[in-house]
């Protein structure tokens, strides 16, 4: 049996939900601006003010890209672990979240229960944000949908996550400021690209997009290429009223999590 109602889950996973609703400055009643669920960015005619993201660009470390040496995903510690001590792997999270009409796999005893209330069994993206177009998801074979990382963990090795301890590559890894329910295949065909080398093919998901990255970044200390501010540049500077997301987990993992 599949329940289509959201499971119940301590205050803290509801209150960090509700916190993680907003990007991109659209926000839903009197809500922040932390990352979750993409919205279209408002152009505006605004210049940027101290929250936009088109400003936080220039606070951003301009140096050369690192080699990529020595990186594994391993380094970032085991795959969507439950950093925000919410009973829930990272993943069914970000599906949580992002989808829409989710319906979750039943417990042992054939009810909606402990055993089944974190794993996500279908659901669709209503509008796909790097695509634009609807996506299905059902758990088990080929999926449809990935969790992407918006800035890839080799992208964020290669630019100063390399120095980092374990504990905040495992953050990085699990932090929903930094991930997005997305269309795999499109998602497989970026890799690990930067704002110079990749943008989604839906234009209208770009402002957004670049501010998710750059907000990312600048939460947690990245560097980037002087290809990759002007490219960041070019993009927010088409909406410069565009906010800079905010939000997500800490940026150190609870103790109990360990990576090499």
């Amino acid at each position: 049996m599949i329940r289509s109602s959201l499971p119940a889950r301590t205050a803290y996973a509801a209150a960090a939900l509700t916190a993680l609703l907003a990007v991109g400055g659209c926000v839903p009643d009197g809500g922040g601006s932390d990352g979750g669920r993409p919205e279209p960015s408002a152009t505006g005619d605004a210049g940027p003010d101290s929250g936009s993201a088109l400003k936080a660009v220039d606070g951003l470390t301009v140096k050369g890209r690192a080699p990529r040496t020595g990186y594994e995903r391993e380094r970032f510690g085991s795959p969507w672990a439950d950093t925000d001590s919410n009973g829930c792997p990272t993943r069914d999270d970000i599906l949580e979240r992002d989808l829409d009409a989710v319906t979750f796999r039943a417990g042992e005893d054939g009810e909606a229960g402990k055993d089944g209330e974190c794993v996500v069994e279908s659901g669709a993206l209503a509008a796909d944000p790097y695509t634009g177009r609807r996506v299905e998801f059902r758990r088990g074979g080929r999926s449809e949908v990935d969790i992407d990382h918006l800035v890839a963990l080799s992208d964020a090795w290669q630019k100063g996550a390399q120095q980092w301890a374990p504990r905040k590559r495992i953050a990085f890894a699990n932090d929903p400021l930094n991930l997005l329910a997305v269309d795999a295949s499109t998602n497989r065909g970026k890799s690990d690209g930067d704002t110079a080398t990749w943008l989604p093919p839906n234009r209208t998901y770009r402002c957004p997009y670049v501010a998710r990255q750059v907000g990312v970044k600048k939460k947690y200390g990245l560097w980037v290429t002087q290809a990759e501010r002007d490219a960041m540049r070019r993009v927010l500077a088409r909406c410069p009223g565009e906010k800079l997301p905010t939000g997500g987990n800490p940026t150190e993992a609870p103790a109990r999590f360990t990576a090499r």
